[in-house]
């Protein structure tokens, strides 16, 4: 085989592999993009149920398991950081927030003013008194 059949029969061979290159690419790319995709997706999916774990659980895991859960609207404040909350149900609950508590006066009043969805995690107290541990 002479040098011109030699470089004749190269330039077909790289051209012919380039051109499949190119073709296997193209074709490569959308399983490529569909898995990008599915691991975002798996991701995300993952990271929601774990920030749900731990919204749920973390109360109870902080403050003990005889802790319970009561949502509503605050309807009265005072005196001090203690307050009525109405359920959904129009029951009304009287808090006891004293040093245990979490939660600022300043947030508690803006839940009074704009009627505010608040939930309060708690404990029963002595003489069936609702101790409040958290407010939000």
């Amino acid at each position: 085989m002479n040098r011109y059949h030699y470089i004749q029969y190269l330039t077909k061979t790289c051209g012919g592999y380039l051109k499949d290159a190119e073709t296997q690419f193209r074709s490569s790319i959308f399983p490529r993009i569909a898995a990008a995709i599915f691991v975002c997706l798996l991701i995300g999916s993952i990271s929601l149920v774990c920030v749900g774990a731990v919204a749920l659980i973390g109360p109870i895991v902080t403050h003990g398991d005889n802790v319970v859960h009561a949502d509503g609207k605050i309807v009265s404040l005072g005196p001090g950081k203690d307050f009525v909350l109405e359920t959904a149900s129009g029951q009304h609950l009287v808090f006891d927030c004293s040093v245990q508590c979490r939660a600022s006066l300043g947030h508690m009043q803006r839940h009074l003013r704009e009627h505010a969805h608040t939930d309060v995690y708690f404990v029963q107290g002595p003489n069936n008194s609702l101790m409040a541990l958290n407010v939000d």
